[in-house]
């Protein structure tokens, strides 16, 4: 039995957990259920491949989990529901601030045309750009740097997506996001953070929408040199 097949008990029930997360949920997220796109997706991408070696064992569990750095990957439910509100389509050019191992990359990447991904720590950079190429993943960039600034040589974004929980949201950010756009981020002070939809119209009117209260770590200030893709 290989390691996919050993892994597949587990990933069942962490999509059953989603499932059940978002029907108790259901009035507070005004959906009653994750889109088969994103559920398929979910069960496609090999989470164990993303998480560090120790923790493997965990890699379903419906929680976040940590990756080292002071950083952690997503619940698996805060995933699917990021990735649902986003609202993907093949054509989409998505940008994605908090690379981490590189899983969330991995699902937008399943479903939309092109991932720019951008991270502040350069092991964790590194370690997922080798990582994604090395599972095939030929339509995601990963760069070293500020989050806070996006990627602006590849904007417009169709779609913006933020893993990582600034007090307010950048303005960098709202100048990359395509008219029409939507960006899903957690931001507000620790221990007030909401997941925020911020859509801007196609006539550039920017509007939010609080979906849930969550907890990210906060989003840094500083980047480190250069770049990795």
């Amino acid at each position: 039995m290989d390691t996919d097949e050993l892994f597949e008990p587990l990933r069942e029930r962490m999509l059953a957990e989603i499932e059940a997360d978002t029907a108790a949920l259901a009035e507070q997220l005004g959906m009653r259920a994750i889109s088969e796109r994103v559920m398929a997706s979910l069960a496609r991408v090999p989470r164990h491949e993303f998480v560090p070696l120790e923790v493997r064992p965990f890699a379903y569990l419906n929680r976040p989990l940590p990756i080292g750095f002071g950083k952690t990957i997503s619940q698996p439910f805060i995933v699917a529901l990021m990735t649902e509100l986003l609202e993907l389509d093949p054509a989409h050019r998505v940008l994605e601030i908090g690379t981490g191992f590189g899983y969330q990359a991995a699902i937008l990447a399943e479903l939309a045309g092109s991932v720019y991904s951008v991270e502040i720590v350069p092991e964790l950079a590194i370690q997922a750009a080798s990582r994604l190429g090395r599972l095939g993943y030929s339509n995601i960039e990963v760069r070293l740097g500020n989050g806070r600034l996006g990627w602006p040589e590849h904007a417009p974004y169709d779609r913006i997506i933020v893993a990582t929980a600034p007090d307010l949201i950048p303005a960098e950010l709202l100048q990359q996001l395509k008219p029409g756009g939507r960006m899903v981020i957690p931001a507000g002070i620790p221990d007030q953070q909401q997941l925020l939809l911020v859509q801007r119209s196609l006539s550039g009117r920017i509007t939010s929408k609080e979906i849930l209260p969550v907890r990210f770590s906060e989003m840094e200030e500083d980047a480190g040199p250069g770049g990795t893709s």
